[in-house]
């Protein structure tokens, strides 16, 4: 270990005194981080270990309302400028005060974390420079006019800039570099297992509620109810539909529930002409890919029962989708319906395409990112075989394995999920469905490739439009040419369920984070 990084664990891990507090929380978690670094990936469950111990400069409420956090406040100083106005006072855990700097290196470092799975660099492409006027204002540069900078610059977590360029992922994996400005500061992790962190007796927002917080992985929802009816966990997300009833109507236990922003779709790989699980009707590789035609993707969107999958593989607990976010988010087009179950119109389209006897194609999915999803997952194959498609497999992986692995590009035709926790579709437009684009930041959540040249030239517009109804109109034109051209295919915004033992409850919330935050300790 270097000297420098000595140093910053003894800051990190150094006694402190604070008043005694007998309030500890175990959270039941559904499903592990890929990394504890905090610019690491924006996927969910690693969002939702660092929020407990990183802060960034602004806060998502459960309802996705943006509220000031380590920015106090900002402004416009022309098209291309943005004014920030750093909170005073805050400390990072070991000691040392929280600046600019800090700022201008977090955003930096977010452009290029090497093999993230779901990189941040989405959120930091309009960036160009972030200037340090002074220790609590910097103004931010951008490339072209930005008018929803802090819904995305906004999530990036701070860290020091004393890490400097050298650190690793892997330091903040072995506890070395796990320095934020959080309720709650690094104590240990065990992977496979827990993650535990103690009150921050120096936070800026005064003393956090629990003394300590341990993230408990529990891949098994048989598991995660059982320990929460035991005792052994506070609160457990995830409860999939069919254990429902079974925290119902109980004194000692709370059930919490939330219609969520995040978007369950399928994407399908469409920048290769020879997919590496696609193969034609008896089995054997091709060398076209049939899912680079837009009929064929229509088609096996129309093989799609939705309303069946809610009602029978969901227990109801979620809601058939036609675009990317829902209603009462900024973009949402209401004409844009879930894509109808036909059958016949599919073989129509298949056989309009070339492939009237089908083609075979192994189907991937992930077995513990989302209530059921290993159900789905089987739900969909099953589906597309009845609608003439040669399904070679179902193929499900648990979801620290299986993201990476979507990302690497090793699937052909596979289930995601996008939860929007900013105010409009714009992050998701341009991370999802965007022409993939390294250098310019676009594109950084695109897993299949997709590409349409008037899609990215409407999201331009939208990106650099400040009126928000002319902007909304634009990401609504933007989503309906995406959606009509089948380039993902929207099944549902999940239903989430939570559950809380007595002494606990929990804030149900459209971003779906099963943090500290959001957790009160309650007579």
């Amino acid at each position: 270990m270097s000297l420098r990084f000595a140093l910053l664990a003894f800051g990190l891990i150094a006694s402190s005194t604070m008043n005694a507090r007998a309030i500890d929380l175990t959270i039941g978690r559904a499903t592990e981080h890929n990394s504890l670094d905090p610019l690491f990936s924006d996927l969910g469950n690693d969002v939702a270990t660092a929020e407990n111990m990183f802060d960034s400069l602004v806060h998502f409420d459960a309802r996705l309302q943006v509220h000031p956090h380590l920015a106090e406040s900002w402004k416009l100083l022309d098209p291309l400028t943005w004014e920030i106005k750093l909170r005073k006072g805050v400390k990072f855990h070991d000691g040392s005060d929280f600046t600019g700097e800090d700022v201008a290196y977090s955003l930096k470092r977010a452009r290029n974390v090497p093999n993230s799975p779901g990189p941040l660099s989405t959120f930091v492409r309009p960036v160009k420079e972030t200037e340090v006027i002074d220790a609590h204002t910097i103004r931010v540069h951008t490339e072209a006019p930005t008018p929803l900078l802090m819904d995305m610059i906004g999530r990036v977590f701070m860290t020091p800039a004393k890490l400097g360029t050298q650190v690793l992922t892997e330091d903040f994996n072995a506890g070395r570099a796990m320095i934020g400005t959080g309720p709650y500061r690094f104590k240990l992790s065990l992977p496979g297992d827990k993650v535990v962190a103690e009150a921050n007796p120096g936070y800026w927002q005064g003393t956090p509620k629990f003394n300590t917080v341990t993230l408990k992985f529990l891949a098994n929802p048989a598991a995660r109810s059982a320990a929460l009816l035991s005792g052994s966990v506070d609160v457990i997300e995830q409860i999939p539909p069919s254990d429902i009833s079974v925290f119902q109507n109980r004194n000692d236990v709370t059930l919490y529930s939330a219609v969520s922003s995040r978007i369950v779709y399928i994407a399908m790989d469409q920048g290769r002409d020879e997919s590496p699980h696609i193969t034609d009707k008896d089995g054997k590789p091709m060398t076209v890919n049939p899912l680079k035609d837009r009929r064929v993707r229509l088609a096996l969107s129309k093989m799609i029962n939705r309303q069946g999958i809610v009602e029978r593989v969901l227990a109801g607990a979620g809601e058939p989708a036609g675009q990317i976010v829902a209603d009462g988010m900024g973009g949402h087009d209401p004409s844009l319906k879930p894509m109808p179950f036909d059958i016949a119109d599919a073989k129509r389209l298949l056989k309009e395409a070339g492939y009237p006897d089908g083609f075979g194609l192994t189907f991937h999915g992930s077995n513990n990112r989302f209530p059921n999803d290993s159900q789905v997952a089987q739900a969909l194959g099953q589906m597309f075989s009845r609608g003439g498609i040669r399904v070679n497999a179902v193929e499900v992986l648990p979801y620290n394995v299986y993201a990476p692995q979507a990302t690497q590009r090793k699937f052909s035709i596979f289930h995601f999920s996008y939860g929007s926790v900013a105010s409009s579709s714009l992050n998701g437009l341009s991370g999802v469905l965007a022409t993939y684009d390294a250098q310019a930041g676009t594109g950084s959540l695109n897993r299949a490739r997709y590409s349409n040249k008037e899609f990215d030239a409407v999201l331009k517009q939208a990106t650099g439009e400040f009126d928000t109804d002319k902007r909304n109109k634009l990401l609504a034109d933007a989503t309906r040419i995406a959606i009509e051209d089948a380039g993902i295919l929207p099944l549902y915004w999940q239903k989430l369920y939570w559950a809380a033992r007595k002494g606990y409850a929990m804030d149900a919330n459209r971003g779906e984070s099963t943090t500290a935050h959001f957790v009160t300790p309650v007579p």
